[in-house]
């Protein structure tokens, strides 16, 4: 993360390099972007809203990181993330996630339907060489105890409404359910384990 991004004030819009104030979405505008859609891709594509293409107001064709706004962008992306109120993994479709603060009981409830990789948390760090390397914390290692409080009283039809329709969607990379559809087994293991 960029130490000076996440000391950005929320209310001030970023800056391009030229210093001309021509954001389409500021720091504050982002978080909130983030808590009101619940979970967004950083900026692939995907079922879910993008955080790259909201910062700069249109669609993005190939790379963020060619556009002429992309320092705009990884500086409200490091602000969001270095906030606090959002788990980065890989939860839709393997892809970069932003998952705000408030859905997180709701990904715990329904954790297991999905890959351990994509529900790990992803941190990014700073190497010796100043390189950026991607860390993972394991689940539920990155898991507050208050959040698994609130997960363990909370249905699996619950969980997978609040993290939204997406979860109903196949996974065509690998010709099996996702989160949002049952298999027997889920069915069968669901109905002969407590609740709790």
């Amino acid at each position: 993360m960029c130490p000076d991004a996440s000391k950005r004030d929320a209310r001030r819009p970023a800056r391009t390099s030229g210093g001309a104030n021509t954001s389409a979405m500021s720091i504050g505008q982002a978080k909130s972007f983030v808590q009101e859609h619940g979970v967004v891709l950083a900026s692939g594509k995907g079922p879910v809203p993008r955080l790259a293409e909201a910062v700069v107001g249109e669609p993005i064709t190939g790379s963020w990181w060619s556009h002429p706004r992309a320092h705009e962008i990884f500086a409200v992306l490091q602000s969001v993330v270095a906030s606090g109120d959002v788990l980065v993994c890989r939860l839709v479709e393997g892809k970069v996630t932003l998952v705000h603060r408030r859905l997180w009981p709701a990904l715990v409830r329904v954790a297991e339907r999905f890959p351990k990789n994509q529900v790990a948390q992803v941190r990014q760090e700073h190497s010796a060489s100043g390189r950026h390397v991607n860390r993972e914390v394991p689940f539920p290692k990155w898991v507050p105890l208050e959040v698994t409080e609130r997960a363990r009283v909370m249905s699996e039809e619950e969980a997978l409404r609040a993290l939204g329709p997406w979860t109903a969607l196949p996974d065509t990379k690998s010709n099996r359910p996702t989160a949002g559809t049952s298999s027997r087994k889920r069915k069968s293991s669901a109905s002969s384990s407590p609740r709790r």
